[in-house]
């Protein structure tokens, strides 16, 4: 029997590469001759370059950067093992968790640690730049990474705008005659598994600004700001870039990569399944195990275990998810390629002691499944 172990990272407790081992720990238990091939695994979200770096053999880089406050932050970012492709989170140099609650603010929060990283992945040569663009803490749609990447952003005094997406609205004029020459030679792909507006109800502002600190008047105030920028663009640049899905992700930053870079926004998993050629390690696989920390009727939705199980079900091979937990609505990935799913929790526990117990609990249940599936044979 051929297994092949790709699941996503346990949030919190594993990596990507620390489940997908513990899966093959618990097949090997039962019986040792069975071929088990691991695949971390990722959606573009947190976590997404340590799997692909631990998928292809590639480094991490890091790097000291801006971080969304202005302050000097330690980020990172992935080198794949073809020496060709970046992979960038933009949560490493602008992310949410960079900032203490007390001072979230999105008026002020910059990506321009984001376009740092860019600009260090150019240095290496690369032909390929994945940026995933979830957990920001940002509102400024990517105009602190384009000014990073050498872009002039300028007021009405022919003066570059500073940090923040109060600042928007002081925006008259881009030019780009001083970006950085190499981003015409690089793909741009940015994983985003969202696909809200740029602005308006259902837009940057309104949707996830009050995550980020802002109150009802900085929503209103970063709306406008966002409304003005893309009509700045649609002047300067002639792209609109409003109704582009996931133009709202990350504070606007999908649509500044599309703006500015010329990027291509796509869910997250297909990147990665592409990436990684899938569809290929798929080849004489007789049993699929994927998973991640939360399985639930969200899951249907870009995440790791359903693109797993989509692209399995192409080739007729089963599959079945582990999780930590199963939420509101599991019951719908069945629907979407995963023959079964089960929780790695087998007893009332706090959540520190399960966490701590996460490489055991996933290793037991992987023996148990490969004991029924081998029953079932």
């Amino acid at each position: 029997m051929n297994i092949l172990a790709a699941p996503d990272s346990f949030k919190g407790s594993l990596t990507a590469l620390e489940a997908a081992e513990n899966i093959k720990k618990g097949i090997k238990n039962f019986d040792q001759n069975i071929n088990v091939d691991i695949l971390p695994m990722a959606d573009g979200g947190e976590g997404t370059v340590q799997s692909l770096v631990d998928a292809t053999d590639g480094e991490i880089i890091k790097k000291e950067v801006t971080g969304p406050l202005g302050e000097k932050v330690e980020a990172f970012y992935g080198i794949l093992g073809d020496q060709k492709t970046a992979v960038i989170e933009m949560a490493a140099a602008s992310g949410l968790p960079l900032i203490p609650a007390a001072k979230r603010n999105p008026l002020k929060t910059t990506t321009y640690g984001t376009g740092e990283l860019i600009a260090s992945a150019l240095d290496h040569g690369v032909e390929k730049i994945i940026v995933g663009i979830g957990g920001s803490a940002t509102n400024d749609a990517g105009v602190g990474m384009a000014q990073a990447l050498g872009a002039e952003i300028l007021d009405k005094n022919g003066k570059q705008i500073a940090f923040g997406g109060e600042k928007l609205a002081e925006i008259k004029e881009i030019n780009l005659e001083n970006l950085d020459s190499r981003i015409t030679e690089v793909e741009f792909l940015t994983a985003c598994d969202v696909d809200n507006p740029l602005f308006g109800r259902n837009g940057a502002a309104y949707v996830y600004a009050p995550q980020k600190g802002a109150d009802q008047y900085m929503v209103e105030k970063l709306d406008n700001n966002l409304r003005h920028f893309n009509e700045v663009v649609k002047k300067e640049l002639g792209k609109n870039v409003n109704k582009i899905p996931g133009a709202g992700a990350a504070g606007g930053l999908g649509a500044g990569l599309v703006a500015f870079l010329g990027a291509e926004l796509k869910a997250g998993v297909e990147i990665i399944l592409d990436l990684i050629n899938f569809e290929k390690r798929l080849n004489g696989i007789d049993l699929v195990i994927t998973g991640e920390g939360m399985l639930d009727g969200q899951s249907i939705y870009g995440k790791t275990p359903v693109g797993v199980a989509k692209k399995a079900k192409e080739k007729g091979i089963p599959v079945i998810a582990l999780a930590g937990t199963l939420g509101f609505g599991v019951e719908k990935v069945l629907d979407q390629g995963i023959d079964a799913y089960f929780s790695i929790i087998d007893k009332p526990a706090d959540l520190d002691a399960i966490i701590k117990e996460t490489p055991d609990l996933i290793q037991k249940l992987s023996e148990q499944i490969i004991r029924t599936a081998s029953i079932l044979n």
